[in-house]
């Protein structure tokens, strides 16, 4: 063999084509456990499962009235879910929410009737107080470094005692004096606290805008900057700071969006009865929190979405109204609710186990 023959190299068979190889890290997952992944499968499931339950338990839940007043009663706890479920993401509770709505309705109606003026000055009023409250909660927890529950714990009681107290002092009772008769309260009842036509049953207002507020909740977080910031904060802030989130800006932006909650709910107790009772509203915020966590939003933040506060919303409606309609004590209503949450944490835990796993 001669030098030049040694030399050529030689040619061989190109390697046969086909998939590459791949590792635990780069398989991709099936369509099953990626969608066991997303945060409201577990409560979707379970809203199902309750709402199955009380078909087949209490037969007026099948007429069309009772589900409109089932919805109703879902929908004032999911438009403020919603905010407080945004908030959790970020990494923060508001021990106050419940408080709160009392607060802006008191304002409202106070405002209006004792300065005889148009009732929209009210509820513009009320709006500015309320984005206030969130504001002082998110500044007071990102200046002092705080834990959102021992600050919003003493907004709560503020509120609480502020407004027994002042609507005392103006009005001299527990209650404020009915409005109905003011100029702008039919205007104002249309938008907060009015009824539709839906096949020959009315149906409340409030469950048009709980929707449309979850999915204005789920385009923020899915389709937009403020959306990933919020997640970026409640996984790590000070991750999220380091590649230029803006921590402060966010967070008290969250709390001002629960205040904004308190707003509308408020409005719509305000322009539904006519009145307010001041003592009232203490107890919701633990709802609120609850629904948002039965939807899928972890307590230690960074996790969770705005479709599965409104199934958590949907189950607390469900079981409230069900429980009337199946001819049971209500008396144990809150013994469901444990119940339901510890079940719905356990099947939230469950799913994102199975969804992990390999």
């Amino acid at each position: 063999m001669s030098m030049a023959q040694q030399a050529e190299p030689a040619v061989g068979r190109p390697p046969a084509s086909g998939p590459k190889p791949t590792d635990g890290r780069t398989a991709r997952r099936p369509p099953a456990l990626r969608l066991l992944a997303r945060p409201e499968v577990g409560v979707f499931l379970g809203a199902v499962a309750v709402l199955v339950f009380f078909l087949i338990t209490a037969p007026p839940v099948r007429d069309g009235s009772s589900m409109a007043n089932i919805l109703y009663q879902s929908s004032t706890i999911g438009i403020m879910a919603l905010p407080v479920a945004l908030l959790m993401i970020g990494g923060e509770f508001d021990l106050s929410s419940g408080v709160a709505v009392i607060s802006s309705a008191l304002t409202a109606s106070m405002l209006s009737y004792q300065l005889t003026v148009n009732v929209w000055t009210g509820v513009v009023v009320a709006l500015i107080v309320s984005l206030a409250i969130g504001a002082f909660n998110g500044w007071m927890v990102m200046k002092t470094g705080l834990p959102s529950f021992l600050v919003t714990l003493g907004t709560f009681l503020i509120l609480q005692g502020a407004n027994l107290a002042v609507t005392k002092l103006v009005t001299g009772n527990v209650a404020t004096d009915d409005i109905s008769d003011m100029d702008g309260f039919d205007q104002a009842r249309k938008i907060f606290a009015s009824s539709f036509d839906v096949g020959g049953v009315q149906v409340k207002i409030t469950v048009l805008w709980w929707l449309v507020f979850a999915a204005l909740a789920t385009w923020v977080l899915l389709r937009t900057k403020y959306g990933n910031w919020i997640f970026a904060v409640g996984g790590d802030k000070d991750s999220a700071r380091a590649v230029g989130v803006p921590v402060r800006f966010t967070k008290i932006t969250l709390f001002m969006l629960v205040g904004f909650g308190a707003w509308f709910v408020g409005m719509h107790n305000l322009f539904s009865f006519n009145t307010v009772q001041s003592g009232e509203g203490v107890g919701q915020e633990l709802i609120y929190i609850a629904a948002a966590v039965i939807g899928g939003c972890l307590l230690t933040g960074g996790y969770g979405s705005a479709i599965g506060p409104v199934f958590g919303a949907f189950m607390f409606g469900m079981v409230q109204q069900g429980i009337v309609y199946a001819g049971w004590n209500p008396d144990w209503f809150k013994a469901f609710l444990g119940v339901m949450l510890l079940g719905a944490v356990l099947i939230n835990l469950w799913v994102q186990r199975t969804a992990t796993r390999r």
